[in-house]
């Protein structure tokens, strides 16, 4: 069974691995730098609308990082 855990540590990789500075993710997504911190620290996770925003800009599936694709 997979873990929110899990799925930030997903959703952190994907933001990481991705060519994608935290300041212009944070620009195309509409937020705050400081929120893409707090998902990189694993301190917050985003809405729905949000987390499927953040997929499409990354370029990763949905199921990658809810870890659905084992």
């Amino acid at each position: 069974m997979i873990t929110i855990t899990e799925i930030q540590k997903n959703l952190r990789e994907a933001i990481l691995t991705s060519n994608i500075s935290k300041k212009e993710l944070a620009v195309q997504l509409g937020v705050n730098p400081s929120t893409i911190s707090k998902y990189l620290h694993c301190d917050k996770f985003p809405s729905i609308d949000t987390f499927a925003n953040l997929c499409e800009i990354l370029d990763v599936s949905a199921d990658d990082i809810l870890g659905l694709n084992k």
